[in-house]
């Protein structure tokens, strides 16, 4: 699972930057390019807008041995001439921007089929160091490698690294800066984009004289360990049932030990409430005590007791997704797949998008057939994100007995995963796929605490950037809404003091990330409001009171009240804004006061309708620009964000309708 990518700086990266050397970052998939590159950068990357590029891409800025120094992290690719959109999107910059170095990432244990990328490098004359990464691996199985000789024969610098272990990282890094101090001139983009055209195809005679003398490959690998394991977890019978324990044990342990933790930060928000903000707000009017105190503070201090379980829940996935044994979901669930016009890829895709809808989309690079990527994008807006999961959680907190939570959320998940098959066997027809799908399944392996480390830190702090931007300001806008018209002399004034507020107290980042992302959705909100201001009713009845009552017919088949309602349309902003925003909706800056409330004024039936319709209505509003750069079509854009929200509608309707013929509401 990678980072969300919707937290995008917006920085546009400049050709070249005066005193600061640009390296490349590149390699086939599941070489461990990732680990390297967050081991280089402690997981300080942000994500830049590369213009020629076509898709952000992570970058960070380090200093290595007195150097300063760009890494640009190249999505995963076979073939550097081949024509998939991830292999055009690394030719595109290589042919757009100046590069001083390229780092080739390889699997040591499988030099002899991925030779041919460094290859290609040379042959383009580009200067470049070479990384053996999970040398561990290749000597467990027996492989032999003289890096010296081979380094010779490639006429380039190679390292054995274990981006896992750190074993070979200084080696690599003093590599590095050797070859970056020799004060090369780039070679022109224009001539790289000259030669890439004009370069003949690596053969394997080349391969054979590289190899040859260089690496000493065992005639049967060792992997009985693995072999042991895969005779269970991918047995015909066995293998599905025990994917789907693994994956709800999970949850169990997310739920166990997230929600103790969830109270521990609940009790520090609330003392820092009661021993600062609550004194230093005290001389202020009730309307501004009101908005610092219930709706920002109050909104953030909800979305911050999420984060130990946010933290614990990618702890967990990054164990489960750097083991292996999602390759193996993969491989299990391909014929099943088949069925619904999928593949394996698309079930892979799906359970990257538990963490953010947005890399997942953009996964579906890998995918040659338009046909397929378009179906696997429209499926995987359906996935439980970790925004939905705090909802959820919230949610099933409040109404529910605290022993069925794991098996509520659980079950929500099942609906997530039905909903897409059904998908898909209601679309192949339209979206008809004749890839063949080809995996590779690697090694059983068991992540070590710095890489769980490094993985949970990366997320959180995606998680708070957010927090900062988006949700700062939704959450300010929601309490706005819920507060407007009553009370207040001068609106206008409003307008213009609160953003500055904001902005003084979030360095800017929370009003312009609010701006570029929903900049159309704040334009038509205010014509919104403006429409719902002549409309019949009670003047002390706030802007938020009458788009829900506006909205009550539609959703109160749905057994969905009013606030939860304008929860939900604050939800296609970002769905993190969505807890935040019952504390305001209801005036409450305690968590537990919400949920009290809200187990007070609502069934379980009608929670569990509502987190159907927030599971599958439209993603935010990050995930809907992705897909419409993904798919460059803004009729399947249209199509996907009405799709998820006629499923949201019907499925939450026939669902609390159903419970109220059996008698459950």
């Amino acid at each position: 699972m990678a980072h969300c990518h919707g937290s995008s700086s917006g920085v546009v990266p400049q050709l070249s930057k005066p005193g600061v050397k640009r390296v490349a970052v590149m390699g086939m998939p599941n070489v461990g390019k990732s680990t390297l590159f967050n081991r280089i950068t402690g997981a300080g990357a942000f994500v830049g807008n590369w213009p020629g590029v076509t898709v952000d891409l992570l970058e960070a800025d380090v200093e290595l041995e007195g150097l300063k120094v760009e890494f640009v992290d190249l999505p995963g690719i076979y073939d550097l001439e081949g024509y998939s959109e991830d292999e055009r999107v690394v030719q595109s910059f290589f042919e757009t921007y100046p590069v001083d170095l390229v780092l080739v990432i390889l699997n040591a244990a499988q030099i002899d089929r991925q030779i041919r990328l460094p290859l290609q490098v040379k042959a383009l004359g580009m200067p470049a160091v070479v990384i053996l990464n999970m040398a561990d691996e290749a000597k467990h199985f027996g492989i032999k490698i003289d890096e010296q000789k081979l380094a010779e024969k490639l006429e380039m610098p190679v390292v054995l690294v274990s981006a896992k272990y750190g074993s070979g990282y200084a080696i690599a890094i003093h590599k590095i800066t050797q070859e970056l101090a020799q004060e090369r001139v780039p070679i022109a983009p224009t001539e790289l984009k000259r030669q890439i055209e004009a370069h003949p195809s690596i053969s394997e005679s080349q391969i054979r004289e590289i190899l040859e003398d260089t690496v000493e490959m065992p005639s049967r690998l060792f992997k009985t360990l693995t072999e042991r394991l895969d005779a269970v977890l991918l047995h015909p019978v066995l293998g599905l049932p025990l994917f789907f324990l693994s994956i709800y044990l999970m949850f169990e342990f997310v739920w166990l030990v997230g929600l103790p933790l969830q109270d521990v930060a609940d009790t520090i928000t609330g003392w820092l409430q009661e021993t600062a903000i609550a004194p230093l707000t005290v001389n202020l009017s009730e309307f501004w005590r009101g908005f610092l105190v219930d709706g920002i503070y109050g909104g953030l201090a909800t979305v911050a007791s999420f984060i130990p379980l946010v933290i614990t829940f990618f702890f967990m996935m990054a164990i489960v997704e750097d083991s292996g044994y999602f390759s193996r979901a993969a491989y299990m669930m391909d014929s099943l797949m088949y069925r619904f016009g999928m593949d394996g890829r698309s079930f892979v895709l799906l359970i990257m998008g538990f963490g953010c809808n947005i890399p997942a989309i953009m996964g579906t690079r890998v995918m040659r057939s338009r046909a397929l990527r378009l179906l696997t994008i429209l499926i995987v807006p359906f996935a439980l994100c970790s925004a939905r999961l705090t909802v959820f959680v919230f949610i099933i907190d409040a109404l529910f007995d605290r022993t069925w939570g794991p098996l509520v959320l659980f079950s929500l998940y099942l609906f997530s995963f039905l909903v897409a098959l059904l998908t898909g066997l209601l679309m192949k027809g339209h979206f008809q796929n004749r890839e063949p799908f080809v995996i590779e399944l690697p090694p059983y392996r068991f992540p070590t605490l710095q890489q769980i480390f490094l993985r949970g830190w990366g997320e959180l702090k995606h998680f708070l950037q957010r927090a900062t931007g988006f949700i700062t300001a939704g959450v300010a806008g929601v309490w706005l809404l819920s507060n407007l018209p009553q009370g207040t002399a001068n609106p206008i004034g409003m307008l213009v003091t609160i953003p500055l507020l904001v902005g003084m107290v979030t360095g800017w980042d929370a009003v312009k990330a609010f701006l570029q992302r929903a900049g159309g959705l704040i334009a038509i909100g205010v014509l919104g409001v403006w429409l719902l201001t002549h409309l019949p009713g009670s003047e002390n009845v706030s802007y938020a009171t009458r788009i829900g009552e506006f909205f009550a017919p539609v959703l109160n088949p749905a057994g969905i009240p009013k606030e939860l309602t304008i929860a939900l349309i604050f939800g296609f902003i970002a769905k993190e804004i969505l807890v935040g925003s019952l504390a305001t909706i209801y005036n409450l800056t305690d968590p537990n006061a919400v949920q009290a409330t809200l187990a007070q004024t609502i069934s379980p039936i009608q929670a569990y309708s509502f987190m159907l319709f927030c599971l599958l209505y439209t993603p935010c509003l990050a995930t809907v620009a992705t897909i419409r750069s993904e798919s460059k079509s803004i009729r399947f854009t249209l199509l996907s964000v009405t799709y998820g929200l006629m499923w949201a509608w019907v499925v939450s309707t026939l669902f609390y309708q159903g419970a109220r013929l059996l008698g459950l509401s």
